[in-house]
């Protein structure tokens, strides 16, 4: 079995879709494209699922447990929000988004396309693969651009 077959059980292996592309442009173009996959694949797996609305009763519930703690509002906002008849899957829905731009604005800023001031213009941010003794084994770039396509339900964060 060839260096690119092997790659590509992999990429299909890990969920990749169009595995054979990922493989490729990894061998080929020599972009860690496993990196961007596998740092994407659990970046969407913190993200809330979009058929999943028991995360909503789980944040009321905390925030009931914990009133004073960080970001305990949302149990409240929530709650009106439930009592005012809105509909769990809008609120996903919303959340979801929101979640996926933060995602996004996150691996922009890492691939370096942010503006500062003119006096801190020198400092950058990147995202790299270490091995097991914390050596960087090489950047992972590029990572907004893949953020839709590795979205769990295949459409591109688009609506259902």
């Amino acid at each position: 079995m060839s260096e690119l077959d092997e790659l590509t059980n992999l990429f299909r292996k890990l969920g990749a879709r169009e595995p054979e592309e990922w493989a490729s442009s990894q061998l080929h173009e020599g972009i860690n494209q496993l990196g961007r996959l596998l740092f994407l694949r659990q970046a969407w797996r913190r993200v809330v699922r979009e058929d999943d609305h028991s995360w909503i009763q789980a944040e009321i519930d905390y925030s009931a447990q914990h009133p004073g703690a960080p970001c305990s509002g949302i149990g409240q906002a929530l709650k009106n929000l439930l009592a005012k008849g809105a509909d769990p899957q809008d609120i996903t829905d919303v959340v979801r988004v929101m979640q996926y731009n933060l995602l996004f604005h996150l691996c922009d800023l890492l691939d370096g396309d942010v503006e500062l001031e003119p006096e801190v213009q020198n400092v950058s941010w990147a995202l790299v693969q270490v091995d097991e003794g914390g050596e960087v084994v090489g950047s992972i770039d590029a990572l907004h651009e893949s953020v839709l396509e590795t979205d769990p339900t295949g459409r591109e964060m688009r609506p259902r």
